[in-house]
């Protein structure tokens, strides 16, 4: 209960603090709007359904996207972490093309698809993708060896010595690699989405900086914060806990 004391109270001081500044004048409105204005785009832009419309647009891209992203990381990080040949050759790629920013592959994907769905969807796989695989590897890296050479005496090899131990030993670590894929995969749809969405969020912020109006802008974007929180906390947050408490590696309370 202190907690939520400390984080509302902290919110508020936020609003309070923004406001004080709205009054000094030290920008003009358009470029640093009223807490009250961005409230106002907020509430007509929920009212008329347009950011309801908009955030199922998104989410429905994000979550292919996403999903196509864990389907492709997770397998490469487990052969990257377990294969030495693998690590040397193609580790290399995905470790140089993580370090790409998801912008860099709007060009490479509106030449090969177009303005169209598919290209926004393939920057968001492209720009999560490579991060769940690192992780990933680096989960199985640090499995213990011990686990390995246990389990080979008792007969695990193949696919039966990654399905009974090396993947469960890697969880945690695959846990936070997802949920830094999800952060990339954002980050990934907004660029995609600025470039090209008949409806989106990003749509939305294109719109709010083509009519110069700041208000939708900053709008706009506390939804995606409030979504990404959300996130975090109903979904990754709870996950990780689990996992960790069932690994010892964080005390049950």
């Amino acid at each position: 209960m202190k907690n939520w004391r400390l984080k509302i109270g902290f919110i508020v001081a936020l609003v309070v603090l923004w406001e004080l500044l709205f009054q000094l004048k030290l920008w003009p409105p358009y470029i640093f709007p009223s807490m009250s204005s961005v409230a106002q785009s907020l509430a007509a832009g929920f009212a008329d359904g347009t950011y309801i419309l908009a955030i199922l647009a998104s989410m429905k891209r994000l979550l292919i996207g996403y999903a196509v992203s864990l389907v492709i990381g997770v397998p490469l990080g487990l052969l990257l972490g377990r294969s030495k040949f693998v690590q040397d050759t193609i580790g290399m790629v995905v470790l140089g093309l993580q370090a790409l920013p998801s912008i860099c592959w709007l060009p490479l994907a509106l030449l090969w698809f177009g303005l169209s769905e598919s290209a926004v969807l393939f920057v968001v796989v492209m720009g999560s993708t490579f991060s769940v695989a690192l992780s990933t590897a680096d989960g199985v890296r640090n499995t213990p060896p011990l686990y390995v050479r246990a389990a080979r005496t008792m007969g695990a090899e193949g696919f039966r010595l990654y399905a009974s131990v090396v993947l469960p030993s890697s969880l945690p670590a695959i846990i936070s690699g997802a949920k830094l894929g999800w952060s990339f995969a954002w980050r990934s749809l907004m660029a995609g989405e600025l470039i090209y969405a008949s409806i989106g969020l990003g749509q939305l912020l294109t719109m709010g900086r083509e009519l110069n109006d700041m208000s939708q802008v900053i709008a706009v974007m506390l939804v995606i914060i409030v979504l990404g929180l959300l996130a975090d906390r109903v979904l990754f947050t709870p996950l990780e806990r689990q996992i960790r408490e069932r690994w010892g590696l964080q005390v049950a309370g």
